[in-house]
């Protein structure tokens, strides 16, 4: 019977570990930085603990002694006067040095996180509203490419990103991989992480940064050292050449009409730089910063009304047909 009267209480017991793993969780790490992370919130959570024991403990034993009724309740002693400063002086003391405790506990795991790796990846990372431009350097001219919104990394090799922001303040934060790192216009930023085993991360904005910050998300894939070469080269090429009439006909819409102004497609004249490039856009596991699966029918809906996908994007609906937008669709997503 008390089993059923407090049921409630059992089963809210798994609610304790809920969100301590997944794609976007600082307790799931996979890499050092994310270690450090995770050690430090453990460090925290440790010794709010105990201040709070200790606080509960002084006010029980406070309610515990009541003093009696007397006609001069402020009365005190010297005694007495004198156990309360050392009881204040000490509690400013335990204060202080726990806040000084904590604070470099933060301060040498977040520096960790920026520091320079040897032979690391380096990423430059932008932030616009709501999207992410990803360029890969090298010191190979022709080995630099651009991407959006999915980063790949070699699993084992320190990555060095480096952040700006084009608009306003955002935020970089993949939880399972690293700390939060801000981007703000007109200084750079870095963060530095490794991940220590292959999967799909989830990244997001962490900074309140308009109208869709929810919807700006990232991902970052970690491979092994030869797939991740692999895909690199991939994206290094130009553009599939269609493979129907449906795809060519595609092809000349998107270099054709006012997609060519914002977006690149390297192999054809489309050279825009004002959104994501678009050579290899099929390859990448979700559009629209994370919003939509890439499918043909989620690149046709993003296509045909972006607004009302994603209310407030700077990509603005451009007119076409229900064929011209079926061939569209059709050529984007043969762009592997």
């Amino acid at each position: 019977m008390k089993f059923v009267q407090h049921r409630w209480i059992y089963l809210a017991l798994p609610l304790l570990a809920a969100d301590c793993g997944g794609w976007q969780s600082a307790l799931d790490p996979h890499g050092p930085d994310a270690w450090n992370v995770r050690d430090l919130i453990g460090l925290f959570a440790i010794v709010a603990s105990i201040v709070w024991s200790m606080v509960m403990l002084a006010l029980a034993g406070a309610l515990s002694r009541r003093r009696p009724a007397s006609q001069r309740p402020l009365a005190t002693t010297p005694s007495g006067e004198r156990r309360a400063g050392i009881a204040v002086s000490a509690a400013t003391v335990a204060t202080v040095l726990t806040i000084g405790g904590l604070t470099l506990a933060s301060y040498l795991a977040t520096r960790v996180s920026s520091s320079v790796r040897q032979d690391p990846l380096v990423i430059r990372v932008r932030a616009y509203q709501w999207w992410w431009e990803i360029s890969y350097v090298d010191e190979a001219h022709a080995r630099n490419l651009t991407t959006a919104n999915e980063i790949h990394v070699p699993v084992g090799r320190p990555v060095s990103v480096e952040l700006a922001a084009a608009d306003v303040i955002h935020s970089f934060w993949v939880p399972n991989l690293a700390g939060k790192q801000d981007l703000i216009p007109g200084r750079d930023n870095r963060i530095a992480f490794t991940a220590a085993s292959t999967g799909l991360y989830r990244g997001q904005c962490a900074e309140f940064c308009g109208l869709q910050h929810a919807h700006m998300s990232l991902f970052v894939v970690a491979d092994p050292p030869d797939q991740f070469e692999a895909w690199r080269n991939a994206q290094l090429g130009r553009a599939a050449d269609p493979a129907t009439d449906e795809q060519r006909i595609g092809r000349q819409i998107v270099v054709g009409k006012a997609c060519a102004s914002c977006h690149t497609v390297r192999g054809t004249s489309a050279a825009g730089v004002l959104g994501p490039d678009l050579t290899h856009v099929a390859s990448r596991s979700y559009i629209a910063a994370g919003l939509l699966p890439t499918t043909r029918g989620s690149i046709a809906a993003w296509v045909a009304d972006p607004q009302t996908v994603k209310p407030g994007n700077n990509m603005p609906m451009v007119p076409l047909t229900g064929d011209e937008l079926r061939a569209v669709s059709a050529y984007l997503t043969s762009l592997k």
